[in-house]
């Protein structure tokens, strides 16, 4: 008799018959089972059947596939999958509109099946459908099935994408450039669109040839479809040619995305994108959030070219840029004739410029990163913000208590920092939306951006009325100040102003010395005891925190999902932690998601451990991509009997802590995040404060008065639990 391990027990449909209840066992061939299954209802053919989920995406269960199936399972007989791929094959291609309707919508719900894909690929399904939209004689719903169907099948990568045809092209472009054309359609247009261009290169040019940045924005004030458009505009810009990227896209919200006929004002599309998407009246939702980011990343990385680029010390055309800051600040017209006073004057000037180098200062450039974007920024501040740039420069050059501000060090350093801090030159994360709504408010975001941190700087430098051997201590400061005022998301560059100034010098050491309480506070012997008799309470409190956040859930999207139809799935432990619930949803929920709606099961008994990052069984294959490295830092998988996994990857960081320390307590391990440390110094400390608190009003009573020949004695002692 098999162990009881190898024993499913499942419920069987099929129509019009009543249900069998049987016990699978998943050491028999599933065609056997399925005999036997149809011996029951008296069916012939067994292996013209299959066994599908009866529940959720109804996916077909097959010999590779059969070990996810759980008990209590309700399965369903259903025609197999080549059966049902020749039927559909057949009665698309019939002359009745009733009947060809119902059967591309069929055919569009079965296609995210990969069996069936497989089978319905092989019998050339996909030339079919790509044919029936070349004809131009679908419209509405069926033409909306066939463009489901053909992405659903595409999205497999059982056949390459670069097999499609340019009349299919033009076809699907002609959609998009249409000005009365069903959502349902535009949207999957779009989609197909994308797919081409970041699975095919030959295939971006011959999209870029159809669609341009002015056909595309008349769609971004259509919420139904913006998320759509913008991914189109994110995945031509991001497989351009780096010499179209840098020549034509000098700025990807400001040119077509094909040849350059004619050129379209950035601030138009950025502020369609800023008063119709980010200022909507519709929150935005992950898979927004997410081309936001995109097209964020992909804009500051047009600056990595100038950012790696070193100053030509021979190069008369960026010497004389340097020159221009100098006569700006010094107005200098009125130059000495000789040639020596006028050398002379010129090394007086760059030192007050605060040039480390003040002979020959091009050679401040030349370290990459920040390399020429250094001066680009610095000369947009004394071009656009003039008054500003001389004040301070003049501010500080006509100092003589070594307080100045050396204003060319100090840019050249800030820059690489802006440029660390905006990760320019890298890779969009997959999964990220870390985008920051006030780059989209101004048409020169990088510089406008430049020159508030460049005047934080120099007010900071004052603050801590620092020397230049104090340079790298501010210049630490200014990057706190800037990532925390970063942090709380400021949807303008006045409101970023507005968060710096309450950042000051003072309100960072109040900051700091509020963090490391708990890490330099309280190191005598006593306190230390009593930190050490107080820390498993609040370890306690922590693990039911975590397990609480458990039996409440959280939504996880699918992994690999590149399209815009999104995909989620929920999981939730059981109020008496004894069994892990998950499921799919067809949308992000709202909200707890009820038991009744979560069809699987895990039983937390049957829990073997919780791995992490590149141990994850769906980390090992993408671990080594560049842009899945914030992925990879959220991964994490439940590996449970008999050798199964359930894979994750969290929406966020906190998410991931939250889930990972809650799995430990689960099984009786050390929470070990970085969330659970931060939470238990906090906690202990606050803890600390109020018992020490009590200590400190404590009133002992005075001593009685002797009594004679009779010694006294009094005794107290301070109960610290």
């Amino acid at each position: 008799m098999p162990p009881a391990a190898d024993i499913v027990k499942v419920a069987i449909e099929w129509p019009g018959a009543n249900a069998q209840l049987i016990e699978m066992d998943q050491k028999r061939p599933l065609s056997s089972i399925i005999r036997e299954v149809c011996d029951g209802w008296s069916l012939s053919g067994s292996e013209q059947f299959a066994l599908r989920y009866a529940d959720g995406p109804q996916l077909y269960i097959t010999e590779q596939s059969r070990g996810e199936i759980k008990n209590g399972t309700i399965l369903r007989l259903a025609i197999s999958p080549a059966r049902a791929a020749r039927q559909l094959l057949e009665r698309i291609q019939s002359h009745g509109i009733d009947a060809r309707l119902e059967a591309l919508k069929e055919l569009a719900k079965l296609s995210a099946d990969p069996t069936f894909a497989a089978e319905f690929i092989n019998m050339e399904g996909i030339g079919t459908l790509a044919r029936l939209v070349e004809s131009g004689t679908h419209f509405g719903e069926m033409l909306a099935f066939t463009l489901t169907a053909f992405l659903e099948l595409m999205d497999h990568g059982i056949v390459s994408w670069d097999l499609i045809s340019l009349s299919f092209i033009k076809q699907i472009a002609g959609y998009v450039n249409q000005p009365m054309v069903d959502v349902s359609i535009l949207q999957r247009s779009l989609a197909i669109l994308e797919s081409m261009v970041l699975n095919s290169h030959s295939l971006y040019h011959r999209v870029a040839q159809e669609i341009t940045v002015g056909q595309l924005i008349g769609h971004l004030s259509n919420q139904e479809i913006q998320t759509y458009a913008i991914a189109l505009i994110n995945a031509l810009f991001l497989k351009a040619p780096e010499d179209r990227r840098q020549e034509e896209y000098t700025n990807p919200l400001e040119q077509h995305l094909t040849e350059m006929a004619s050129t379209l004002a950035q601030k138009h599309l950025r502020s369609i994108i800023l008063n119709h998407v980010i200022r909507g009246n519709r929150p935005i939702k992950a898979e927004m959030a997410h081309q936001l980011y995109v097209l964020q990343v992909l804009t500051f990385n047009l600056l990595e070219e100038r950012m790696m680029t070193k100053m030509d010390p021979n190069d008369q055309a960026q010497r004389d840029i340097i020159f221009e800051l100098r006569r700006i600040a010094f107005d200098g017209e009125n130059d000495p004739t000789g040639t020596e006073k006028r050398k002379a004057m010129y090394t007086k000037d760059y030192k007050m410029l605060g040039f480390t180098n003040h002979v020959n200062p091009a050679m401040d450039f030349t370290q990459t990163p920040p390399g020429m974007l250094a001066l680009d920024n610095m000369l947009y501040l004394a071009k656009v913000h003039q008054d500003t740039y001389i004040r301070i420069v003049l501010e500080n050059s006509s100092r003589e208590d070594k307080h100045e501000c050396p204003f060319g060090r100090c840019a050249i350093e800030l820059t690489r920092m802006l440029c660390e801090i905006l990760q320019v030159g890298e890779l969009p994360n997959e999964g990220c939306n870390d985008y920051h709504p006030m780059f989209f408010t101004h048409d020169r975001a990088w510089e406008e951006f430049f020159c508030v941190c460049i005047q934080l700087l120099n007010k900071t430098w004052k603050e801590m009325r620092a020397t230049a051997e104090d340079f790298n201590k501010v210049m630490q400061v200014v990057r706190e100040q800037i990532t925390r005022a970063l942090a709380m998301k400021p949807s303008s560059l006045d409101q970023l102003k507005n968060k710096l100034r309450g950042l000051n010098y003072s309100e960072i050491l109040r900051l700091r010395q509020s963090e490391r309480m708990s890490q330099d506070d309280f190191q005598s012997p006593p306190i230390i005891e009593l930190r050490e008799r107080i820390q498993p309470e609040i370890l306690e409190l922590i693990k039911q925190q975590r397990l609480n956040r458990l039996c409440e859930g959280s939504c996880f999207r699918k992994l690999g999902n590149r399209r815009r139809q999104e995909k989620f799935w929920f999981c939730r432990l059981s109020l008496n932690h004894k069994v892990l619930h998950y499921g799919d949803l067809d949308e992000s929920p709202q909200g707890e998601v009820p038991f009744e709606l979560l069809s699987d099961k895990i039983p937390v008994s049957d829990i073997k451990s919780v791995v992490t990052g590149k141990d994850c069984p769906h980390m090992k294959e993408k671990s080594a991509l560049k842009q899945n490295k914030e992925v990879l830092e959220l991964a994490f998988s439940v590996l449970y009997d008999p050798d199964e996994t359930l894979n994750f990857v969290a929406p966020n960081k906190y998410e991931y802590c939250i889930w990972t320390d809650g799995l430990c307590a689960l099984l009786g391990r050390e929470m070990g995040s970085d969330l659970t440390r931060s939470d238990l110094d906090t906690l202990i400390s606050m803890e600390m404060k109020l018992r020490l608190l009590d200590l400190e009003n404590i009133t002992i009573p005075e001593a009685p008065p002797p009594v004679p020949k009779e010694p006294s004695s009094y005794n107290f002692t301070y109960n610290y639990s």
